[in-house]
């Protein structure tokens, strides 16, 4: 008790409530604006904190990761186009809602169930960090390619009527994201001796021109003369209490994958919001509802991809492994300040660890408080005409593309995947699976070659694991009832419209 008053004495220090609530206002800056990210965000805030206490140093970098996080679903809500690629599950159901005229109600839901997943984690943390990481750290190369390949298995939740169309689109994903130097052996695949296409297609690049240039190209062809779409009353909606207690049995559930996931270095939010989202929907007694706007579609994706944010600082602060870039750059600022993660942080710097905790809630309240207000002015972008909307969005693609590596080459790979995403639609070939590909390809292939590696090139190694084989189980049971599900289907298309 005595060491968390001390740490709440310097925790709740206005200079340290106000360096995370910077950080948190950062975030949501650049976790709304695509291409933006929050990792930019914190590689730009990492030279603020030197001059800083530690405990303030760290919660302006853990706000701006939470922030960061927590941002994404704002333009991915509004605008379908996700600030960050733990928000692009979010569009599939989030931007629907906004067509429907429940723009408000989504976001005020994700801010709720953002909240709620990153407390949680918090909360787990806390109380089985040690348990915890040494279960996360028991993921070698086999077991995490066997976690991958069941979160590819969603690819058949996410196909809309047609399997066939959904691997097609998910296998051009996984091609796309082999473009470029090999990782391993560094050398050239599907380069076509093309100097640009060395540094492969970036990730934040492809989800932007996937999600952002079939609207422009929507906008650019339509009739002029199409009346403007109408926003009703505007206002910060919170979901009412009763849908938070239907619910909060999925948010639980889904915070602990997330955590889980975060938990496993070299996995990360994207992932963890794709298999949420994929476990709502397939658990849900709305399931045909999904896509078009159901609020399930936003709470499984938000929560879990939060709850990433406590499951990642497990291994970082125990083990001092940090799970994804944003991380790394955690690390580095704890390390600046003399703090070095590891099995003896929690005796060392006891009074900084509880501060960082404190700042964690502090950095929610925050997020909370800044969202909630900041809904009035943010569903005021659907009064603008669409075209000018367009202009705006073309511009600010160009530059979050143009700035993630400083190449102009990635703007052009933005509008060559988005035409192509544009043609996909209008063929009906569903998109998301091509970006769960692209998320988990890199994942998928390095842990698959690693393991090889490992065992001399003998496959015996994914089947002498018993959590790898349980993945593997799982995942031909997805796909399993997935296929029969359709051939049902196919031969009584009556009994859908009947349900």
């Amino acid at each position: 008790m005595e060491l968390f008053l001390q740490a709440a004495s310097v925790a709740f220090l206005p200079s340290a409530i106000g360096a995370v609530g910077l950080g948190v206002l950062i975030g949501l800056i650049f976790g709304s604006i695509p291409g933006l990210t929050f990792t930019v965000a914190l590689a730009l805030a990492l030279p603020i904190t030197f001059s800083m206490e530690p405990v303030a140093a760290i919660g302006l970098l853990l706000g701006t990761y939470i922030g960061g996080m927590t941002g994404g679903s704002v333009s991915a809500i509004l605008l379908g186009i996700p600030g960050t690629p733990s928000a692009a599950a979010t569009v599939l159901d989030g931007y629907p809602m906004t067509k429907k005229g429940e723009a408000s109600i989504a976001l005020g839901t994700a801010v709720i169930v953002s909240v709620f997943g990153g407390i949680f984690s918090l909360i787990v943390m806390i109380v089985s960090v040690d348990l915890v990481s040494r279960l996360a750290i028991s993921f070698g190369p086999a077991e995490i390619f066997a976690l991958v390949l069941f979160g590819m298995s969603t690819i058949c939740g996410l196909c809309g009527g047609s399997i066939i169309k959904g691997l097609i689109s998910g296998v051009l994903g996984l091609m796309m994201m082999t473009i470029g130097l090999d990782e391993i052996d560094g050398v050239p695949r599907m380069t076509f001796d093309s100097v640009n296409l060395l540094q492969g297609v970036n990730l934040l690049v492809a989800m932007i021109g996937l999600f952002a240039i079939p609207f422009i190209i929507e906008v650019a062809t339509q009739r002029m003369d199409v009346a403007p779409t109408r926003v009703a009353k505007i206002r910060a909606h919170l979901p009412s209490l009763n849908l938070l207690w239907r619910k909060v049995w999925l948010m639980v559930r889904c915070s602990v994958l997330g955590t889980g996931i975060g938990a496993i270095p070299g996995t990360g939010g994207a992932i963890a919001s794709f298999l949420a989202y994929d476990h709502a929907r397939r658990f849900s007694k709305e399931r045909d509802s999904f896509g078009k706007g159901n609020i399930e579609g936003v709470i499984a994706p938000e929560t879990a991809n939060n709850a990433v944010t406590g499951g990642t600082l497990i291994p970082l602060l125990s083990l001092g492994i940090p799970g994804d870039p944003a991380t790394a750059i955690v690390l580095a600022g704890l390390m600046i300040h003399g703090i070095t993660p590891g099995p003896a942080l929690f005796m060392q710097h006891a009074t900084e660890v509880y501060g960082m905790y404190i700042a964690v809630v502090i950095a929610y309240v925050w997020v909370l408080a800044l969202q909630l207000v900041g809904i009035r002015f943010f569903v005021h972008v659907l009064k603008i005409p669409r075209e000018l909307l367009a202009v705006a969005v073309l511009v600010l693609c160009a530059i979050g593309a143009y700035s993630i590596r400083n190449s102009a080459f990635d703007i052009y790979a933005m509008g060559v995947i988005g035409v192509l995403a544009y043609v996909f639609v209008a063929l009906r070939v569903p998109i998301t699976p091509i970006i769960l590909g692209m998320v988990l390809g890199p994942t998928l292939e390095n842990e698959f070659r690693t393991a090889m590696m490992l065992s001399g090139g003998k496959a015996g190694i994914f089947l002498t694991s018993p959590i790898a084989l349980l993945f593997f189980t799982l995942a031909l049971l997805v796909i399993g009832l997935q296929v029969v599900s359709e051939l049902k289907f196919r031969r009584n298309p009556q009994e859908k419209v009947k349900a």
